[in-house]
């Protein structure tokens, strides 16, 4: 029998996991040894540059390139290169509609539509004037009540809801919008690609979160063996979604330029570019038409949700599929009726982003239980309480949530140590006296499923491996790429653990899909809970071999031990690479066609509380303090752990209140960090965070996934406190000072508030 990803066989009392341990690449970067792709020095590299469309719809005529342009001075790539050299002008991701380079027409503003290379950056931008495309304009459609097409639609359908809706004693109605986001990462979008070696190998190296992402979508383009791309990732300065599938378009950009040109190319955006052209959250909005009964419990549900997809599919169909699944939120309803469709416009692209659909539902579906709360006369906390999910209960897709009473354990001690109740009448002590200022509490409850969605991870097939070294080290090998979490530092911890080893005594590099095995992506908070389950896999693999081959019982290591059975084995001669694949150990079932089935095989649990200040004057906000308890199973890391949430929650406040990408004729318009308000350091309040102990039994140690969760509730939190703190309505995100006011000045119709009873 397999051990337990929770427990050894052995009693490791001063074992890594649950520790502060150092940061693995901690020193080099606070040192500035660390490189990122612009620090890269590669001799006899070109610059590249991306020559894109203004137009949000148009037909290209052509592309004229000055005669006296020579090849010793630029090189130019477009489309027809393509075509004449038989390769694949298609981006390899869900759907293969998006070009690497414009054909026939132009799909949204930004669009490549060529390339040009240089020996420099300012010979490519001079070379990349005297190249001129022509177009002819066409409508373009940026209404999501009238696209151009469905990307894809979903429906989800449990029990009887019209039956429902036909006996219930309320029935609350609403409508929530919410626009983009920008990932804003420290890092911009960049790589350096070099042509074919004599081995006919194309490498990249460069900022990413999927590093065989990359190695696909180049073998699709040049139509070669994904053994013939070798892609490295580099020290990577922040990603949350914006490096997951847009490296692809940005490697292949480089890797033609390179091909074109016989040398290696550098393809490095600057901000400006990259706000501009890159992806963003999906904006959209949600319809909500929920039945109560008599006693306040949710009767039935019907959700429509539409999301903007902009120009090209990208991962909205993936990203639809889990704000879908997770619109029900952690609540208890018999009766559902979803509705969903993403939606090709002629806007910029929108792809992934932390919380990957999710933050977009538990928006809508908190701000709409609070207003619930206010048209029945319940008080809003005891309203979830009486709906949300316990333990065996089952959730849209008819998968029992044998976890969910923490999200009930999260409720109570988000309560607790907000001191809600107390906090409540303080602020109603305030309002009375009147003043320029009002106070406000908000609350959500939600969840986030770990991994891919569905069969994903069974497609997936993830691989990875330990392999023991000459140095008598434990070198871990998979593809999950640090960006800036601590996977390098967690995944040492795990596999000292798994085999009872120091964890000074393990390795851990970035990707090289030279040498690493695909262990799938850094995405869908699955790196600790799917990938670092198959880590301990194999490092339990190697464990057993070492004890195998030295004839060593099971008594615990300790260095020297292990270093003396080490050596043995590597006398041996024997296999010193150990892998271990995916083998769905939750026993996932799930059925793409009708939704049915175990959507995720974990789900983490949280409820936030967020207090604020409003000023009647400018109708500014100021987040005075959140408090969240966040069920992730087990914590390899605490510190990190505590990292990732406070950061996910920060992160989730600036979406719900000043970060706002103003889109005119589908393209960002405020795409500079002057102008796109986003929080700083000196606007993050005081988060104080609590940690729910369920561990997932198929995570190593216990560990479900945490990177998005904290994205999920941070906006509706932040929103039901402006609209507690005034009793105005606002149904859309962000909830800037303009939309604030705009609710004030119409107090007459605002929404009635809840009253304040709860514990």
């Amino acid at each position: 029998m397999a051990d337990s990803p929770r427990r050894s066989r052995r009693s490791r009392p001063t074992g890594a996991v649950g520790r502060d341990v150092l940061r693995r690449e901690g020193l080099e970067k606070v040192t500035g040894a660390a490189r990122y792709a612009a620090d890269l020095e590669v001799p006899g590299a070109w610059w590249g540059v991306t020559i894109r469309s203004p137009h949000a719809h148009a037909r290209l005529l052509g592309i004229d390139v000055d005669p006296a342009l020579g090849r010793e001075e630029a090189v130019v790539v477009t489309a027809r290169d393509l075509e004449q050299a038989g390769w694949r002008n298609q981006v390899a991701l869900v759907e293969l509609d998006q070009p690497f380079l414009a054909r026939a027409t132009v799909e949204h503003p930004e669009e490549a539509v060529a390339l040009v290379a240089a020996p420099t950056r300012e010979a490519a931008e001079r070379a990349a004037r005297r190249v001129v495309p022509r177009y002819q304009p066409l409508e373009p459609a940026f209404d999501l009540e009238r696209p151009v097409r469905v990307f894809k639609s979903i429906r989800i359908d449990k029990g009887e809801p019209r039956a429902a809706f036909a006996g219930a004693a309320a029935i609350v109605e609403g409508e929530y919008g919410f626009g983009a986001q920008e990932h804003a990462y420290l890092e911009n979008q960049g790589v350096v690609a070099a042509p074919p070696g004599a081995d006919g190998v194309i490498t990249v190296q460069g900022s990413m979160q999927c590093p065989y992402y990359v190695v696909h979508a180049l073998a699709h383009l040049f139509g070669v063996a994904p053994e013939k791309v070798r892609v490295v990732q580099s020290t990577t300065g922040g990603g949350f979604g914006g490096k997951e599938e847009y490296p692809d378009l940005v490697a292949g950009h480089a890797a033609l330029l390179a091909r074109a040109c016989g040398r290696p190319v550098r393809l490095l955006y600057d901000r400006a570019e990259d706000m501009a052209a890159t992806t963003k959250r999906h904006p959209g909005r949600v319809r909500h038409r929920t039945a109560f009964g008599r006693d306040g419990r949710i009767a039935a549900m019907e959700i429509d949700i539409l999301l903007d997809g902009g120009g090209y599919a990208t991962l909205s169909p993936v990203v639809l599929s889990r704000a879908a699944i997770h619109a029900a939120g952690p609540y208890r309803s018999e009766h559902l009726a979803i509705e969903a469709r993403a939606v090709k416009t002629h806007s910029t692209p929108f792809g992934a982003f932390r919380g990957f659909g999710v933050p977009q539902v538990a928006w809508a579906l908190e701000r709409h239980l609070d207003r619930a709360a206010g048209e029945l006369g319940i008080d809003r906390v005891e309203l979830r309480r009486r709906n949300l999910l316990a333990d065996g209960e089952t959730l849209a897709t008819g998968q029992r949530a044998l976890d969910a009473g923490a999200g009930r354990a999260a409720l109570d001690e988000v309560l607790r140590r907000s001191r809600w109740r107390a906090r409540s009448r303080g602020h109603a002590a305030l309002e009375r006296r009147g003043g320029t200022r009002r106070r406000g509490l908000g609350l959500a409850c939600y969840f986030h499923g770990s991994g891919f969605t569905g069969n994903g991870e069974i497609r997936l097939a993830s691989v990875a491996a330990v392999e023991l070294t000459e140095e008598r080290t434990v070198r871990v090998l998979t593809a999950a790429t640090e960006i800036g979490q601590g996977t390098r530092t967690v995944f040492a911890q795990i596999a000292a653990d798994a085999i009872g080893i120091p964890v000074e005594r393990v390795e851990t590099l970035d990707p090289d899909t030279a040498r690493v095995p695909d262990s799938g992506p850094t995405v869908a908070s699955r790196t600790v809970a799917v990938v670092g389950r198959i880590l301990f896999d194999a490092a339990r693999r190697l464990d057993r071999a070492l004890r195998e081959q030295c004839g060593v019982g099971e008594a615990p290591w300790d260095d020297a031990s292990f270093e003396r059975v080490a050596a043995c084995y590597l006398g041996s001669g024997r296999p010193r690479r150990f892998e271990a694949s995916f083998s769905n150990p939750a026993g996932q079932v799930f059925d793409e066609e009708s939704y049915r089935g175990d959507a995720y095989a974990a789900y983490a649990w949280a409820a936030t509380v967020a207090e604020v200040e409003v000023d009647l004057v400018s109708f500014e906000t100021r987040v005075l303090r959140v408090w969240s308890a966040q069920d992730i199973g087990r914590a390899i890391h605490p510190r990190f752990a505590a990292g990732q949430l406070e950061g996910g929650l920060a992160q989730a406040i600036g979406w719900g209140l000043s970060e706002e990408v103003a889109m005119r004729d589908g393209r960002m318009a405020n795409g500079q960090l002057t102008n796109y308000v986003l929080p700083t350091a000196l606007d993050a309040p005081p988060i104080e965070l609590a940690f729910v102990d369920r561990p997932f039994g198929h995570g190593p140690f216990g560990a479900k996934g945490l990177g998005e969760l904290p994205m999920d509730g941070g906006a509706p939190a932040v929103v039901n406190a402006v609209c507690a703190a005034l009793g105005v309505d606002l149904m859309s995100l962000p909830a800037t000072p303009e939309r604030i006011a705009a609710a004030w000045a119409v107090q007459p119709g605002r929404a009635p508030r809840p009253p304040e009873s709860g514990r």
